[in-house]
């Protein structure tokens, strides 16, 4: 999240007022991707896992255009 300049309180109010919008029940952690947007209303997508009743942060991003539909919420089919 550093790298992509992602604030902590950006992925708080993603996470806190965003939607799950894909699941992953198979990880170690099972997980879910969230649509949500950052504090200054950019979309912005996290994933995060729990596991033992601890909520762990795996990563977070702004989506692009070349890999999701315009409503940032589905991934475009693989050519």
């Amino acid at each position: 999240m550093r790298g992509r300049k992602i604030k902590r309180a950006d992925v708080l109010c993603c996470v806190q007022n965003g939607e799950i919008i894909e699941d992953y029940p198979a990880d170690i952690a099972p997980s879910c991707l969230i649509f949500g947007l950052s504090t200054a209303e950019n979309i912005l997508h996290a994933v995060c896992g729990i596991k033992d009743d601890t909520v762990h942060m795996i990563t977070a991003y702004y989506p692009s255009k070349d890999k999701w539909e315009d409503d940032y919420k589905t991934r475009k089919a693989v050519k």
